[in-house]
């Protein structure tokens, strides 16, 4: 896997997005979070602790440590992204893991076409395809946040392929 940063095109870009996943809680939010539930622990597993019952002071010790690993497992997953860039050479699709491994698709935008897929249940996949490949975008929006990209996207290739071809090229 390639971990080099992609470089900036030379020519002017006609679509440059990033995707990323969304998170309702801030970093600020999870440590109101943890520490409100870490007193709330401490507190019941102390009436506990003076009752005699100290296994339970314990476990309340370790449902604050089980809560903040998942949370701190979400965030982690939370530096996967995409970026979507289309230029008059290329439409590059680059996919940063939650490890930081990139993988990365270039295709010829001429031949890229976008198609919408909606399955029975709802859910919608966006798919841009090329030379019989497809290659599903923005994976991490919701279908009304992914129906508005995929219009920004069409449109700019749209304007890409109108342009006229200069001759002197």
């Amino acid at each position: 896997m390639d971990k080099t940063p992609d470089p900036m095109p030379k020519e002017p870009l006609y679509f440059n997005a990033v995707v990323t996943p969304h998170r309702s809680l801030s970093r600020a939010g999870f440590v109101v979070v943890i520490s409100i539930l870490a007193l709330m622990n401490f507190s019941a597993g102390l009436v506990f602790l003076r009752q005699g019952a100290w296994p339970i002071f314990v476990f309340c010790g370790l449902d604050v440590a089980i809560v903040y690993w998942a949370f701190r497992s979400n965030y982690r997953a939370a530096r996967a992204h995409e970026t979507v860039q289309l230029s008059e050479d290329e439409l590059l699709i680059r996919r940063v893991d939650q490890r930081g491994r990139v993988r990365r698709v270039i295709l010829q935008p001429y031949w890229a076409r976008l198609d919408m897929v909606e399955e029975h249940d709802g859910a919608t996949h966006l798919f841009v395809r090329s030379h019989g490949r497809g290659y599903e975008l923005a994976q991490m929006l919701s279908p009304g946040e992914r129906a508005t990209f995929a219009s920004a996207l069409q449109k700019a290739l749209d304007r890409l392929k109108a342009r006229p071809i200069n001759s002197s090229d």
